[in-house]
């Protein structure tokens, strides 16, 4: 009891103690160790109860205590008792025993379940029945089971009472799990209503589907091993319809096909699985459903139609009271709703199980349409909401709920749409949901429904395969006369699966740029989710990493771009797409620094807005393009693009929508420097050209498009003022004008019609200062804005009023095409006339035609009586602002230098009619006798200096510039062409005026006007000048410098050669041309070619030189030293202006005058004709002149009439040859070659002469160079060189080419002393020769980097060979100089 007290569980530890000690002692050989353990134990009794000793000791020690009398009987009691306990089964009525119990018992269950009766009245029965009967539990267990299964609707009666009379879970799912084993025989079939209990008892948690699942077959692994093997099938089923077979193959395969589906039409194993996840779908069960669709693959439950109709029937359920609040109707719905999961009643309740349950069911709501509608529907309505809010708290939850709509468009709509076959009501559908997203969400719906989806269903793998294949087929036998049926084809095939056809089609385009038509025209069919998948499918082509965007020789644009540009602009055309991805994509890349895709907004805006950008425009069209936009339209483009109107308004609306209208033009306006700076790096000169013209022709049809469709409003909001386009955002100069030029005269317009509302019924003159004062107003700031543009020092000689007018007119302004709108008028009557005619056409259409031409006609007319009161008012505006526009604080040298190069040069190779403006407007300066501008320089500079802006032109340029010097030659011409027009035009201006100072120096000495026969000999000067360049590009071998001179040629070909040893010289060039480059550049062949057949046409328009300017014989130099023959050659055109009257005296006086000027002014154009030749002759050299001049002098004689000059001057023009002191090289070469030259005709003795002397004068030029004045003079007129050089070459020298021939005239005063002569020569010749130095520098410098190191010196001379040309003409030519040339006052 003690122990007791210490301790509750003491005597249980002490039994356990003698337990051990028991087994222990058992063990010993000591017996008396046995006996002391059997003394201690009887010790022990008082405080261990016997019960504990017998459940713990061996039976002999309990008997040796005398605890128990016998052992053995002991042992037999225990096993009869185990026996009894353990294995004795108890004695139940089986069914084959007695059946009146089990029959009471299904006669109880199978009752009519109506009325009072509950599941708890009848489980009282069943105890009942168990009792009397002693019937087996587990047996009537599964009798209720059966009867559950038989009358599986009654849920509500046997769940209760299953759940009433089971206590272990355990057993039941035993039970079942048999049932479900019953039926895995190789034949056998799952009966559903067993599926339905067994998923009505795990919705009520009565088993677990744990327990359950392990019942069930088939194993999960063969579950996964069976996709897999679906998978792998659909990959080679695709593989095979994309290889090429031969027959037999196909023979072979069709057969392993059927064999395939034969099996496959035995009846597959039960899938208890599926069967229960089915049922457990069809009563709500989500919870369950969803487990068993984790253990196995992603959508391969739901790829069973019955299980993807249980969940879309479960979802139909879900959203039907969320999508009858947003009034849609809805179908009558057969379903009970017994589910746990809740209706959605808002958008928030479709995140608690709805997306999760689509995204389960994936492609596979294809089965259902009709929920597919109702999804999409939702979602269009949860979009509308969303984009109407305007709190942002509310916003950023519903941003989440967005999240939702999205994954379930990529995951399950869009895969769903691809499984249904030709649904274009479900496609239209979709596209009312995607509209209202960003196009930045709906590509990136579509860019992972192309490359990822198909790839992760095995459905879809076959699919694709199968719309390629189809595709394939439709393609092959598309041509322009079955575009309708094929239309269709590709219609149906597009409404499911339009990435994969576009794909292949796109492909198809990039190779064969002839289907563009006929693909265009069948896809009229399409849907407009079709259309928009089509604009990704092209933005995705364009931008593949993997394709060349360039050939491989790198000099071309790749063909598949140009495929791929040429459909974009007809499809964006002709069908409604939303432009803004592409717009974008473009901006990007110019972001970028890429410009190839510049391609793509050229062809856009061409075919959209029918705004053609080209520079082989015809005369007419041009001169219709200077017109209004009407006569633009009509007469304008090469092909008539009608009914732009909508197209043109959607492009528009594309641009100010996303703000891109402004970036895409400054991009393009910087991106033009960049092709040549930064994207050039190691391309091909001629790619780099061509991109660099694409850029700018980009521009330039981009910049017109703004300009004729953007309002008033909306152009002046977005393009900001000209400073700040060129400052801030670096715009070059001419397309920062560019941009603003329309946006002024929208404004001076606004401004003009608000001042004549002020005042109604005002004169005609008031109207006109009305304008005047717009202008002002509008104008003033520009003025402004202009003087940060450049250096101070500019405008000393230019005011920012007349750099301002200059940039901001156009043709429009200037002139009235008054023949282009006759010749439109004339072809609408025309038309109407042949209208009347047509007996064929319909009476109504008849009338719909004819008053469609009037109506143009009458819009063309009205047009032009605009323009032409806005031309007047433009012309009496600048007759008021003439007087105000050049300064005289410098020579009129540098006027005209800053004039043309910041004005003319920049804007005469911008485009085709700015050429032409920039000819008209320099004509215009002159006819309103502009004070301070010399027309005859500015024309000298343009025909003198063309080397260095021919070699620097783009292949586009040189046809611009090309159009001015034919435009500029045309006035000339026209001018030289008759004395009286040259009288009338020309006479009394002070454009010529042969004064070469500003009125700020010695202004006290009077100008004489240029007569005719001076300008004569002016314009034949200015002709050779060409010729001579034009031989010099033609001779360097260089491809741009070739290429551009004979686009230029081509170009000003209508004026220019007039003179016929000219135009011999320069067909015998281009006919070298086309022997050297027909097997190496065929392009230049094919120019050169081209050019030569038209230069032949025009021989006969040629003259001889001696009608094309009168020429005199020389009057010799009474002094044969310094000045021996210093005029005597090239100064004759000043005799010749007196008719020969002047006396010697008074012609060596004029000839000292002429020196001096041509002096003065030796440096003007230094640049390009310091290349013209590297070092001063040597004696050798000066010996071979002297023999060639022999030569040259017999030959002569023995044929007086071998060139134009000696026909017409006979034996005047040997005497003329005998003063002259030539010092020409003529290499020995040259000689053998004239000598051969006899032989041939005698029509190509003059032109090959000419060309040979050529490059004779183009060697010595350096000479000539050094020692500028009349050694100059003689040698450029020395030999048979004299047929080509004009007589009035000798007033200036090779490096002072705008000198003109005005300093030799009769009226010219007196001669300074001599020692003045020479101090005031030396101070003239240092300033000039400093002057010339820096300009020099400065465009050789601008020069290189224009041509980007591509273009070498113009004149092939290298830098070194200049220097030290420079070096030699500063160190000898000065003396030279200083010796012969007396200084004009």
């Amino acid at each position: 009891f003690v122990f007791q007290e210490l301790r509750d569980d003491m005597p249980s530890i002490l039994a356990d103690v003698f337990c051990i000690l028991d087994i222990e002692t058992g063990c010993l050989e000591e017996k008396h160790k046995r006996d002391h353990f059997t003394q201690l134990v009887g010790a022990c009794l008082i405080c261990v109860p016997d019960g504990m000793l017998k459940e713990r000791l061996d039976p002999e020690t309990l008997e040796s205590l005398g605890l128990i009398k016998q052992a053995q009987q002991f042992n037999q009691k225990i096993v009869k008792i185990k026996t009894k306990l353990f294995y004795k089964q108890q004695k139940f009525n089986l069914l084959r025993e007695e059946n009146e119990g089990y029959a009471k018992l299904i006669a109880e269950l199978g009752q009519d379940l109506i009325g009072n009766l509950t599941s708890h009245l009848v489980l009282e029965n069943i105890k009942s029945l168990i009792g009397c009967f002693n019937l087996d539990p587990n047996r009537v267990l599964d009798i209720i089971l059966e009867v559950y299964e038989c009358r599986s609707e009654h849920d509500e009666f046997f769940i209760p009472l299953i759940k009433s009379y089971m206590c272990e879970h355990q057993t039941l799912c035993h039970m079942l799990g048999f049932k479900f084993k019953f039926h895995q025989e190789p034949n056998g079939e799952t009966p559903s209503s067993l599926y339905h209990i067994a998923a009505a008892l795990l919705q009520h948690n009565l088993i677990a589907l744990e327990d359950l699942y392990v019942h069930l077959l088939p194993l999960d692994s063969s579950i996964v091993e069976e996709h897999k093997r679906e998978i792998l099938e659909a990959k080679q089923i695709a593989r095979k319809l994309t290889m090429v077979l031969v027959p037999s193959e196909k023979t072979e395969d069709k057969e392993k096909e059927k064999e395939k589906e034969e099996e496959k039409n035995e009846k597959p194993p039960d899938n208890q699985k599926l069967g229960l996840l089915e049922a457990l779908l069809r009563i709500g069960d989500w919870q369950h459903a969803q487990s068993i669709m984790d253990q196995m693959p992603a959508f391969y439950a739901t790829s069973h139609k019955a299980i993807a109709i249980a969940l879309c029937q479960l979802l139909h359920l879900i959203v039907e009271p969320l999508y009858r609040r947003y009034g849609f109707q809805t179908h009558a719905l057969s379903w009970a709703w017994n589910s746990a999961l809740r209706p959605a009643e808002s958008f928030d309740d479709l995140s608690r199980g709805v997306f999760t349950m689509l995204c389960y069911l994936g492609p596979h709501l294809s089965h259902d349409p009709i929920l597919f509608a109702k999804v999409v529907r939702l979602g269009k309505s949860f979009m509308k909401e969303y984009q109407n809010e305007s709190r942002q708290d509310t916003k950023d939850k519903m941003d989440s709920l967005l999240s939702c709509f999205l994954s379930t468009a990529d995951q399950v709509l869009l895969p769903s749409l691809s499984l249904m076959e030709c649904n274009a009501c479900m496609s239209e559908e979709l596209w009312g949901f995607f509209k209202l997203f960003p196009y930045q969400h709906r590509y990136r719906l579509y860019g992972q429904w192309k490359n990822e989806t198909y790839g992760n269903h095995p459905l879809l793998v076959k699919i694709k395969a199968q719309t390629v294949d189809r595709a394939k087929y439709i393609m092959k036998r598309l041509t322009k006369e079955n575009v309708k049926p094929s239309g269709r084809q590709i219609g149906k095939l597009s409404h499911s699966n339009p990435t994969i056809l576009f794909d292949y089609i796109l492909s198809q385009i990039q190779w064969y740029d002839n289907l563009i038509s006929p693909v265009v025209d069948s896809l009229k069919y399409l849907t407009s989710l079709n259309y928009d998948v089509l604009a990704y499918c092209i933005i995705e082509a364009l931008a593949n990493p993997e394709k060349e965007k360039m050939k491989h020789d790198d000099t071309t644009i790749s063909s598949w771009l140009q495929s791929l540009a040429s459909l974009c602009g007809a499809v964006f055309r002709k069908y409604p797409i939303e432009l803004a991805g592409l717009l974008q994509y473009v901006t990007n890349q110019l972001k970028a620094g890429k410009s190839f895709d510049l391609l793509i907004l050229k062809e856009v805006v061409q075919k959209m807005a029918g705004i053609e950008i080209t520079d082989e425009m015809t005369v007419e069209q041009l001169e219709a393009m200077t017109g209004g936009e009407q006569l633009k339209a009509e007469g304008g483009y090469f092909g008539q693009i009608r009914n732009t109107k909508k197209s043109s308004q959607r492009l528009k609306d594309a641009l100010l929508d996303h703000e891109l209208a402004l970036p895409l033009c400054l991009l393009m306006a910087q991106q033009r420097n960049g092709v040549v700076f930064s994207e050039g790096g190691e391309k091909h000169l001629k790619l780099v050209g061509k991109l660099y013209d694409q850029c700018h022709d980009t521009l330039v049809q981009f910049g017109g498009f703004l300009a004729s469709n953007l309002s008033t409003e909306d152009y002046i909001k977005r393009v900001p003022s000209v400073d700040v386009l060129c400052n801030q955002f670096h715009t070059p100069h001419d397309a920062a004008f560019f941009l603003s030029r329309p946006m002024y005269a929208h404004q001076i317009l606004s401004k003009y019609d608000e001042l004549k509302k002020a005042e109604k019924g005002s004169r005609q003159q008031q109207k006109v200062h009305k304008y005047i004062a717009a202008c002002e107003q509008i104008m003033a700031p520009v003025h402004e804005a202009v003087v940060s543009l450049h250096l101070p020092r500019v405008w000393d000689d230019l005011r920012p009023q007349f750099y301002a007018t200059f940039w901001s007119l156009t043709m429009y302004d200037l002139a009235v095409p008054h023949n282009a709108y006759d010749r439109e008028v004339n072809k609408l009557k025309i038309q109407i006339k042949a209208i009347d005619e047509n007996t064929e056409m319909p009476l109504n259409k008849k009338k719909k035609e004819k008053e469609r031409c009037t109506a143009l006609q009458d819009k063309l007319q009205e047009e032009e009586k605009k323009q032409l009161e806005h031309v007047q008012r433009v012309l009496h505006r600048l007759k008021l602002e003439k007087d105000n526009w050049l300064l005289a604080k410098s020579t009129k040298n540098e006027t005209i230098t800053k004039f043309l190069q910041l004005c003319i040069f920049p804007r005469c190779v911008f485009s085709a009619i700015d050429a032409v403006y920039c000819a008209r407007f320099v004509e215009l300066v002159h006819q309103q006798k502009t004070p301070n501008f010399c027309t005859l320089l500015c024309y000298d500079r343009v025909f003198s200096d063309i080397i260095y802006t021919v070699a620097s032109c783009t292949e586009n340029e040189s046809r611009r510039y090309g159009r001015f010097l034919c435009c500029m030659l045309e006035t000339v011409t026209r001018w030289h062409s008759d004395r009286a027009i040259y009288e009338k035009e020309c006479g009394n201006y002070p454009g010529f005026l042969t004064i070469f100072r500003a009125s700020g120096f010695d202004g006290g000495n009077k100008a004489d006007q240029l007569d005719y026969e001076n300008f004569r000999h002016v314009v034949h000067k200015w002709h050779y000048k060409l010729t001579k360049a034009s031989v010099h590009c033609l001779e360097t071998g260089e491809y741009t410098h070739i290429r551009n001179i004979l686009i230029v040629l081509t170009k000003i070909l209508p004026w220019y050669p007039k003179v016929l040893n000219l135009g011999q010289a320069l067909e015998c060039r281009v006919h070298k041309i086309c022997q050297e480059e027909k097997e190496k550049r065929p392009d230049l062949y094919a120019l050169a070619m081209g050019y030569s057949g038209q230069l032949k046409g025009r021989k006969v328009h040629m003259v001889p030189e001696n009608e094309f300017h009168h020429k005199e014989q020389p009057v010799r130099s009474a002094t044969s030293g310094t000045l021996q023959n210093g005029p005597g050659n090239t100064g004759k055109p000043a005799a010749a202006a007196t008719a020969g009257k002047a006396e010697e005296d008074k012609s060596k006086d004029k000839s000292q005058v002429a020196q001096k000027t041509a002096s003065k002014n030796s440096t003007a154009a230094n640049k390009v004709s310091s290349s013209n030749g590297s070092s001063t002759p040597n004696s050798k050299e000066k010996e071979d002149k002297e023999k060639t001049t022999k030569e040259k002098k017999e030959k002569k004689d023995k044929n007086p009439g071998s060139t134009p000059e000696a026909k017409a001057g006979g034996k005047d023009k040997q005497k003329e040859e005998k003063p002259t002191d030539s010092k020409e090289k003529t290499p020995k070469a040259d000689k053998d070659k004239r000598k051969d030259d006899k032989k041939e005709e005698k029509s190509k003795i003059d032109g090959k002469s000419a060309e040979k002397e050529w490059s004779k004068e183009r060697d010595v030029s350096n000479d000539s160079k050094t020692k500028e004045g009349s050694k100059v003079e003689k040698n450029a007129g020395a030999g048979s060189m004299k047929s080509l050089v004009p007589r009035s070459e000798g007033v200036e020298s090779e490096r002072g080419e705008t000198a003109l021939p005005l300093s030799h005239h009769p009226n010219h005063s007196t001669v300074l002393p001599k020692s003045k002569e020479k101090d005031d020569e030396k101070k003239e010749s240092d300033k000039s020769r400093d002057r010339s130095k820096e300009r020099e520098k400065k465009e050789d410098r601008k020069d290189r980097k224009r041509v980007s190191g591509c273009v070498p010196n113009a004149f092939g001379e290298s830098r070194h060979d200049k220097e030290k040309s420079e070096k030699k003409r500063d160190s000898t030519g000065a003396k030279e100089e200083k010796k012969q040339y007396p200084l004009m006052p």
